[in-house]
């Protein structure tokens, strides 16, 4: 099921853990506060529905949560691969990557250097894939440093890339004859 309107994506559940139910927890919110012990989330699987939180704990470095409606690592398996889902909250300088996919990326001096195509979770933060005047796909980091200005409304953001980054940008690798870009 795709992630309904009005709602984002707050976690992945992964790998049962114990046998009291317990599952890793894969955060893919900046408020974590979101699931607290309590917290009524809904899954992406009809079937599943919605979870009530039941605990959150930290064990060996992996976050764990366990929920009211599973009791047993029989149960908790079969959460392992879903996402858990909360109403979209709006927040002054945050947004939704479903917000940025579509946007024009523009130079500090308003040249276009091409459109967001869509944007990419990594460890560290998350990606913008923007493909450029010509046809080439770069990954941006999405960092205040690279990316100081976003306007939804307007349709645009600004790139303030660091020499090499962008392939249609004079001096990168791909124009001094080095590796193409993915």
């Amino acid at each position: 099921m795709p992630v309904p309107d009005g709602y984002v994506v707050l976690a992945r559940l992964g790998a049962a853990n114990g046998l009291r139910g317990d599952v890793r927890l894969e955060l893919r919110t900046d408020s974590p506060e979101r699931l607290a012990v309590g917290a009524r989330v809904i899954t992406d699987d009809a079937l599943v529905g919605e979870l009530t939180v039941a605990r959150r704990r930290v064990s060996g470095g992996a976050q764990l949560i366990a929920f009211d409606q599973v009791t047993d690592r029989t149960d908790a398996e079969a959460l392992t691969g879903l996402l858990l889902l909360g109403p979209a909250v709006e927040e002054e300088d945050a947004w939704y990557p479903a917000d940025l996919v579509g946007l024009e990326a523009r130079s500090v001096d308003g040249r276009v250097l091409g459109d967001v195509v869509a944007v990419q979770d990594s460890p560290a933060h998350h990606l913008l894939d923007v493909r450029e005047p010509s046809g080439t796909r770069t990954l941006v980091p999405f960092v205040t440093a690279i990316v100081p200005s976003v306007d939804v409304a307007g349709g645009w953001l600004v790139i303030d890339a660091p020499g090499g980054l962008l392939a249609d940008e004079p001096g990168s690798a791909v124009d001094a004859g080095g590796p193409e870009r993915a």
